[in-house]
């Protein structure tokens, strides 16, 4: 499907105020979506879209929200709940600029600031709210002195996180303070069924759905391809690539997605070590920080974010050519949000993802059943991996040395403890039952890579072992012989501990000092490359 029509925004019944502001932000023509949905949601419909990343959700429902506030002006006109810190303030962004001309009020709630400043901008009766669930149940349910009697529309953009089951309590408080009357707006890249029997906000029978008619779930500007790797060569098959393609395209913006805080932290630090200039981005910075990682990105002072899946979802960021999946996703719908941060607004992309072999074949072909798309291989020269294979290692385990350092857990356990009083509960109690409920993931991880280790040693790479879809594939029946693949490389802790500390000790003998050794490691490296 195209992603421009040939109608113009005036067709859909949008004021002229309006079309005049989509023309100076050089929107010409609307999107599939826009011209679904903008209509439907003038005349007062509730609506579900669907469509995929970077096709133009935002003024799908914030367009024709524009309209009626500007027809009828009032405080708390729309709510807006959305899944991180970075989509709401994106979407708040965009509300302004596209209601510059009525100079609209525009208030954020999504906590990592001051709670008594995000109160007080609340009582200042903004127009529009965008927050996240979480932190406006909090001020829901602690304080009576604003409401959102008047409110007209109630906007869910990424309808299938937010109503997933996470958020259900949180939902329930706000849905309490509520008026009933109210237009409901879902709007997200994957279509779900649970969408229209939603518990906590129930939708009319004459609600409007659409959804893009296309079996492939990701845009056709994309090119998706794979890696291979042994256990242990994940990292440095991530450098490998991102050294070859960034020696190519020097100036190519690159966001790199992994699964834990403490990994995006340690990945950062690790290709900053090797040479790689970047910002990285997760739930556990600062709102501050976070804004300041995403403006350093966004204007390309810094070409590479980590992130981990906070970043997954509705940013707009048009110049990115690379998404790299250092580790997979959990579940293989969350693949498409991340590989939409690139190819969008018809723009061309790469998406490179990184898969042990065996074991990830079979997640592997989940992700290609979703997308309706098979992956090709990208081409990676083992023997530049295995050249720097000892230096990766030791700069990984130098990054993780420095982190624990400064007390990266500790600052999560009382952030943790900071949350829970925030919501009200005894932080003693929540620390005795998080312990717990650590201990038994903790055991349940054990057995599952027990389970996993042995399963692998059974099956070894003998693909007849998988099941038939992989067994089958003949992308994979080279691989089944190589012999990267049988050899499990391993170096202990300690034995990278003692490495590092005899880099450090060489560094403090170096002319320059730890900058010094630093510039040596960056000037080998296209070196060890070539």
């Amino acid at each position: 499907m195209s992603l421009r029509t040939d109608k113009k925004f005036a067709d859909l019944g949008l004021t002229y105020w309006i079309t005049r502001q989509t023309e100076k932000l050089g929107l010409r023509r609307p999107t599939p979506i826009q011209v679904e949905c903008i209509p439907r949601i003038l005349q007062g419909q509730d609506c579900i879209g669907a469509a995929k990343t970077g096709s133009g959700k935002t003024f799908a429902f914030a367009l024709p929200i524009l309209q009626k506030l500007s027809e009828e002006p009032t405080a708390n006109f729309a709510l807006v709940l959305t899944p991180t810190h970075e989509l709401a303030h994106q979407i708040a962004e965009q509300f302004i600029v596209a209601g510059k001309p009525m100079n609209v009020r525009v208030c954020v709630v999504t906590g990592g600031t001051d709670q008594l400043l995000e109160s007080q901008k609340l009582q200042s009766r903004p127009h529009i709210v965008v927050a996240m669930p979480g932190r406006l149940a909090d001020h829901m349910a602690g304080c009576n002195t604003y409401s959102f009697a008047a409110l007209q529309f109630l906007v869910v953009d990424e309808a299938d996180r937010v109503l997933s089951g996470s958020f259900d309590d949180d939902l329930k408080v706000i849905n309490q303070f509520l008026p009933t009357k109210r237009q409901n707006l879902f709007f997200s890249a994957t279509m779900k069924d649970f969408l229209k029997t939603s518990s906590v906000f129930p939708i009319a029978d004459d609600v409007y759905e659409w959804s893009e008619q296309s079996d492939i779930a990701t845009v056709e500007t994309l090119d998706q391809r794979y890696i291979l790797c042994a256990d242990y060569d994940r990292d440095m098959m991530l450098v490998e690539a991102l050294r070859k393609y960034r020696e190519e395209k020097e100036d190519a913006s690159v966001m790199i997605f992994t699964n834990s805080k403490k990994d995006c932290q340690v990945l950062s630090m690790t290709l900053d070590k090797i040479g790689f200039e970047n910002v990285c981005l997760h739930g556990f910075l600062r709102q501050k920080e976070r804004v300041a990682a995403l403006n350093r990105f966004k204007s390309k002072h810094v070409r590479i974010l980590i992130a981990t899946d906070v970043a997954s979802r509705g940013l707009d960021i048009p110049d990115v050519q690379l998404v790299m999946n250092h580790r997979l996703p959990k579940v293989p719908n969350e693949y498409i949000h991340r590989v939409g941060r690139t190819a969008r607004a018809g723009r061309s992309g790469l998406a490179l993802s990184i898969f042990r072999f065996p074991r990830d074949l079979e997640f592997l072909g989940e992700i290609e059943s979703l997308i309706n798309t098979k992956l090709t291989e990208h081409p990676v020269d083992d023997k530049l991996v295995q050249r720097i294979f000892m230096q990766v290692n030791v700069a990984r385990r130098e990054a993780e040395m420095n982190l624990d350092n400064k007390d990266f857990d500790e600052r999560q356990h009382n952030y943790r403890r900071m949350r829970w009083i925030q919501q009200g509960l005894d932080p003693d109690e929540m620390e005795a039952k998080w312990q717990e409920e650590n201990k038994a993931r903790a055991q349940a991880r054990r057995e599952r890579l027990k389970n996993e280790n042995e399963e692998r040693r059974r099956r070894g790479t003998d693909l007849e072992q998988q099941s038939a879809a992989v067994a089958g594939d003949s992308r994979f029946q080279m691989a089944a012989t190589d012999k990267k693949f049988k050899k499990r490389k391993f170096i202990s802790a300690d034995k990278l501990s003692e490495l590092v500390e005899k880099k450090k000790t060489e560094s403090s003998t170096h002319p320059g000092g730890a900058k010094g050794i630093r510039k040596k490691i960056i000037k080998k490296k296209p070196k060890i490359a070539q």
